[in-house]
C-alpha cells in the first residue's frame, strides 16, 4: 500500500485515468438523460418557448394546475388504443377516431385564457370523451392541441393535424379556438382549407366564419338580439351609455361594439354617449382597465343603460369604479348590459356582488348558459334543456376525481366545450351506423367516417319547419339547449333555435318579479320557423 501511494504518475497513466473518467461520465449522462421527459415530447416542437403541436399524451409544459387532468385525458386515450390494438378478455377490437382539443395550456396575465378558463374547457371536453366512450359506436381520443398561450403558434397545429386526417384511426374534427382574434380566424380558414370541421365552443364575434367552421354559441349579433327582446319589456329611461375595449386586435369587442351601435344608437343614442379603456388581454402598449373617465361619463350624463362591448375579466374594475364614483345617485337604478357564454365567477364574488347591491348595479348578461339551472331550487329555476341532466352526472363524477376548482360551471366554459365535442361525436356515431347499415356490414373491419362524412352530417343537423311549427331531425341535443345546423348563407354555421336566456345579477328579489309574466326565451334564428322552434 506504501508503495502505490508513492508511486510517480506518467502522462500516460493520467491519459488512461483521464479516458476513463470521460467514459464513466458519458455513462452516467446517458443513463440520467433517458430517466428525463423529452423536453416537449412526441409530436410537439419548440416554439416561442412554448411546447406547441398535437400529442396523445400528457403535455411537458402543461401549467402545472391542469397537471392531473391532462393526465387524465392521456390515461383515457390509452385505453382507446389499447382497445383496438390488444383487447383484453377476446373482446373485439374498438374502432376509434380522433378530436383535437385546439386550446393554450399555459396562462399569464395578457394571454387568451385564464388558467381556471382553460382547466373548464378541458374539463368539459374530457366529460364529453368520457361519455362518448362509454357508449356503442367508436370511441374517442381527445387529442390534446397546444397552440400556444397568445394563440399564435396555430400553424405547425394545423399541419400536424393536417397528417392526421388519413391516419387508421383518423382525425374527424377539431373543437377549441377559445378567442375571437385573427390567429384563430386564419387558423379555422386554414383548417378549413383542408376539409377539417371544426367547432368553436365560445366563439361569438359576428365575422368568425369558415366553410368548415361550426359555432355551439350564440354570434353577438344573436346576443344583441335576445337583449332587445329584454329591452322591449324593460326599456328604462331610454338614455344608454357604451363602454368599449379599444384593443385593435379583439375581434370579440370590435364586433360587440359595431353590434351595439347598430341595433341600439337609435333608442339609446350610443354614438354621442360613449368611451373606451384598453382591456387587460393583449401586449397593446398603455395602462389597462381604466375606467375613471367612463364612470364620471355615465354618471354625468344621467345614463341608466350601459352597453359593455368587453371581456368579462375587465368588467369588475367597472363595476368597482361606478360603485365608488362620487358623480353617481346610488338611488337611481343602473344596469350594465353584455353578452358572454355564463356569469364568469369573478363577476359575482362576495365583495363584488356587495358593491352591486349597495350602489343599484344589475349586471344583465345575454348568454349561452344560464347557472340558474343547477343553482335554484327546481320550482323557482328557468326549465333545464332537455340534454344538461346526463352532463351534470358526469361532470359530478369528474369532480370527485380531479380539482375543477370553485363554481367550475357557472361561467359556462365546460358545457360548451361539452357540446363542442358532442356536435362531432353525434355526427360520427350517425355517419358510423350510416357508412355500416346499422351493423349488418359483413365485412370484419368497419368502414370509418372521413372529415368530410362528419362535415356532410353537421350540416344536416337541422331544423325542419312542419304544419305544426317546428320539428328536431337529429339535431344537437347539447348539455345547453337543443339545437341544429345548415349551410346556409344566412345563419354562417351559427347554432339554429339555441335558447338565449337573459340573465340578470344581482338576481331580482322575489318581491320585485310577483305576479310578473316569465320572460320568453329566445332562440337563434327563430324567425326562419315563425317563432316555433322545437
Amino acid at each position: 500500500m506504501r508503495g502505490l501511494r508513492s508511486r510517480v504518475w506518467g502522462p500516460v497513466d493520467k491519459a488512461i485515468v483521464l479516458v476513463v473518467s470521460l467514459t464513466l461520465i458519458a455513462g452516467l449522462s446517458v443513463v440520467v438523460w433517458s430517466l428525463l421527459p423529452e423536453e416537449c415530447g412526441d409530436g410537439l416542437e419548440k416554439s416561442g418557448g412554448e411546447c406547441v403541436g398535437v400529442t396523445e399524451k400528457a403535455l411537458a409544459d402543461a401549467d402545472p394546475e391542469l397537471k392531473d387532468l391532462v393526465h387524465a385525458v392521456a390515461r383515457e386515450n390509452v385505453r382507446v388504443r389499447k382497445d383496438w390494438e390488444a383487447p383484453e378478455g377476446g373482446k373485439p377490437p374498438m374502432p376509434y377516431v380522433r378530436i383535437a382539443l385546439m386550446m393554450p395550456f399555459t396562462s399569464d396575465a395578457s394571454s387568451a385564457m385564464t388558467i381556471e378558463q382553460i382547466r373548464r374547457g378541458v374539463a368539459g371536453a374530457h366529460t364529453a370523451q368520457l361519455r362518448a366512450n362509454s357508449e356503442s359506436g367508436p370511441h374517442y381520443q381527445l387529442l390534446l392541441a397546444n397552440d400556444g398561450k397568445d394563440l399564435n403558434h396555430w400553424r405547425p397545429v394545423v399541419d400536424r393535424l393536417t397528417a392526421m386526417v388519413d391516419d387508421k384511426a383518423p382525425l374527424i374534427g377539431v373543437i377549441g379556438m377559445p378567442s375571437s382574434n385573427p390567429e384563430t380566424l386564419h387558423a379555422v380558414q386554414a383548417l378549413s382549407d383542408q376539409r377539417i370541421p371544426a367547432v368553436g365552443p365560445i366563439i361569438t364575434s359576428s365575422d368568425m366564419n369558415a366553410k368548415y367552421f361550426f359555432k355551439t354559441s350564440p354570434s353577438n349579433g344573436l346576443f344583441a338580439e335576445a337583449l332587445a327582446q329584454y329591452l322591449a319589456e324593460e326599456p328604462g329611461t331610454g338614455k344608454g351609455f357604451l363602454v368599449s375595449d379599444n384593443r385593435p386586435r379583439d375581434n370579440y369587442s370590435i364586433d360587440l361594439r359595431k353590434v351595439f351601435l347598430d341595433r341600439f344608437d337609435e333608442k339609446y343614442g350610443l354614438r354621442k354617449r360613449q368611451a373606451y379603456f384598453l382591456g387587460a388581454i393583449g401586449a397593446e402598449a398603455g395602462i389597462p382597465r381604466r375606467f375613471s373617465s367612463a364612470a364620471q361619463k355615465i354618471c354625468v350624463t344621467g345614463a341608466d343603460t350601459v352597453f359593455y362591448a368587453g371581456r368579462d375579466g375587465d368588467l369588475p374594475d367597472l363595476v368597482s369604479r361606478l360603485a365608488k364614483e362620487p358623480s353617481c345617485d346610488d338611488a337611481k337604478p343602473l344596469r350594465i348590459l353584455t353578452v358572454g357564454i355564463g356569469i364568469d365567477p369573478v363577476l359575482t364574488t362576495p365583495d363584488l356582488t356587495r358593491q352591486m347591491r349597495e350602489s343599484k348595479i344589475t349586471l344583465v348578461d345575454a348568454a349561452s348558459v344560464d347557472p340558474q339551472w343547477w343553482t335554484r331550487s327546481p320550482e323557482s329555476r328557468p326549465t333545464q334543456p332537455p340534454g344538461l341532466a346526463g352532463f351534470l352526472q358526469r361532470f359530478e363524477a369528474l369532480g370527485k376525481e380531479q380539482d375543477l376548482g370553485e363554481r367550475p360551471l357557472d361561467d359556462g366554459y365546460a358545457i360548451m366545450y361539452h357540446d363542442a365535442f358532442t356536435v362531432l361525436s353525434q355526427a360520427v356515431d350517425q355517419t358510423f351506423n350510416d357508412v355500416n347499415d346499422s351493423g349488418k356490414k359483413s365485412s370484419n373491419a368497419p368502414g370509418m367516417p372521413t372529415n368530410d362524412d362528419v362535415y356532410n352530417t353537421i350540416i344536416d343537423m337541422n331544423i325542419l319547419g312542419t304544419a305544426d311549427g317546428a320539428d328536431c331531425v337529429n339535431c344537437v341535443r347539447g348539455a345547453s339547449g337543443t339545437y341544429g345546423f345548415d349551410d346556409s348563407h344566412d345563419t354562417q354555421k351559427w347554432p339554429v333555435c339555441k335558447p338565449v336566456p337573459v340573465i340578470e345579477y344581482p338576481p331580482p328579489s322575489a318581491a320585485s318579479t310577483a305576479g310578473k309574466k316569465p320572460r320568453t326565451l329566445y332562440r337563434t334564428h327563430e324567425d326562419i320557423f315563425d317563432g316555433a322552434c322545437p
